[in-house]
């Protein structure tokens, strides 16, 4: 699931957002986890500084996975020979368009690149979930946990890695933490969880017990014959005994010899 949000709504700092304006980028980003992504922006920023080994012409604006991580290798092998370094997990977030990712990249970018500190900046502990996101919606709206490992293990995460033990790990994480959320819930919210008992619940409680069950019907040979009432008082069940009367069949080789 994707969440589309303005630089301004994604909660980019003022300063970050002026320093992107006086840029002049080809392209100004609307969407910022999706025009950050494949990493073309960022070469183009940081071509500003470094013109010489940021060309322009030696990268994708392309949408699919192989151009992002294509872009992003020789972004990183440039930014090696300055000095500079970004965060890996910010990358491979970015790149998959996590949740608060592409945010923390671009801030990064503006440190790096001007030596300006920002004291709003998200520290290196964010998850790239969509826990914010949820916490945001009516307790109902919130995701399932299938929901949650949907939205929280992208499809090109799975294609970049495709080991079954590596995204095994990645979907049990996620849903520990579902899980652990909606442990909060219940305690803050208990009220919510105390479902109306079915009939299935309702009738176990006029369950007869089973000693008393068995005083009910004594049987001799494969009709009943004994019916205990101060026992079955409390079941309020009759029961009517039905006799069915079989026609008398006869046989073939009777017939025949007739």
């Amino acid at each position: 699931m994707s969440y589309p949000q303005s630089p301004r709504k994604a909660g980019m700092p003022r300063e970050v957002l002026k320093w992107l304006q006086s840029l002049e980028l080809s392209i100004y980003p609307k969407n910022v986890r999706r025009d950050f992504s494949n990493g073309f922006l960022v070469a183009e920023i940081l071509s500003r500084y470094y013109p010489q080994d940021f060309p322009l012409h030696s990268y994708d604006n392309g949408t699919s996975l192989a151009s992002k991580q294509r872009n992003w290798r020789q972004i990183e092998r440039s930014l090696q020979k300055q000095n500079l370094h970004l965060m890996k997990d910010v990358i491979d977030s970015s790149i998959h368009c996590k949740p608060g990712a592409a945010e923390l990249l671009v801030q990064e970018v503006y440190t790096v690149l001007t030596n300006q500190s920002i004291r709003d900046v998200q520290g290196p502990e964010s998850d790239f979930t969509d826990k914010e996101y949820q916490e945001l919606l009516p307790a109902v709206a919130r995701s399932t946990a299938s929901r949650a490992i949907k939205n929280n293990l992208r499809i090109t995460e799975i294609m970049a890695e495709p080991d079954i033990s590596t995204n095994q790990r990645k979907t049990e994480a996620i849903l520990r933490r579902h899980l652990e959320h909606k442990a909060a819930e219940r305690l803050t919210n208990p009220g919510r969880f105390k479902g109306r008992p079915n009939l299935g619940r309702l009738a176990s409680k006029n369950l007869v017990p089973s000693a008393r069950r068995d005083e009910c019907f004594a049987s001799s040979g494969d009709t009943t014959s004994k019916f205990s009432s101060s026992a079955c008082s409390e079941a309020a069940v009759s029961y009517k005994e039905i006799k069915v009367h079989q026609p008398v069949r006869h046989s073939l080789v009777n017939n025949y010899r007739n």
